[in-house]
């Protein structure tokens, strides 16, 4: 076992006996990264912030029941994560509206450039909301989140292979759906 990975399991068995120092590290560690992730799937400040603090707050709750993580903690944060993205939007489906973004201008930027970066986010973030679940997360997980296919697949659950398949079949779908016909380029 390598020596993160070690340190990783005792940082885990400290948690487990609800070591206040061992909770905060692991807060301190993953909470930038979790946030991330599901800010980059659900494009909302505030809504990423709540189901993000409820992440660790399952974490909590399942140490103190004798359950969470067994081995990597990351990986049980971010299927966690998953799962809390997916009853979000589960909750928002009869919601249409796009949220209004008080912050979209500000003094040092040229606000049609703004609008166009707003429209564009806007737009890729629909084109993933069109992928399957596992395409969408292989892509966040991957480019923006910048893990290794390693990674992925032990966030996953999938093999190098699999995780390798559904980044190939994302990144087609998404070229099909953001480049208009007739101006296709390879990825």
């Amino acid at each position: 076992m390598s020596d993160s990975a070690d340190q990783e399991q005792a940082q885990l068995r400290r948690a487990r006996a609800l070591d206040a120092g061992a909770l905060a590290a692991i807060y301190d560690d993953y909470h930038p990264s979790i946030y991330r992730y599901i800010y980059r799937q659900v494009g909302d400040v505030e809504a990423a912030r709540d189901l993000a603090s409820d992440v660790f707050h399952r974490l909590l709750k399942a140490i103190h029941r004798g359950g969470g993580p067994d081995h990597h903690v990351s990986a049980w944060l971010y299927r966690t994560a998953h799962n809390a993205v997916v009853d979000y939007f589960r909750r928002q489906q009869h919601r249409q509206h796009l949220p209004l973004n008080e912050n979209l201008v500000n003094g040092d930027d040229n606000p049609v450039m703004t609008v166009d970066r707003a429209l564009a986010a806007a737009e890729i973030r629909e084109a993933l909301q069109r992928l399957s679940a596992d395409q969408r997360r292989v892509i966040v997980l991957k480019f923006l989140e910048g893990m290794s296919n390693q990674g992925v697949a032990l966030v996953m659950g999938k093999s190098v292979g699999a995780v390798k398949s559904l980044q190939h079949r994302a990144l087609a779908a998404l070229q099909r759906q953001l480049i208009p016909v007739g101006k296709e380029r390879v990825l």
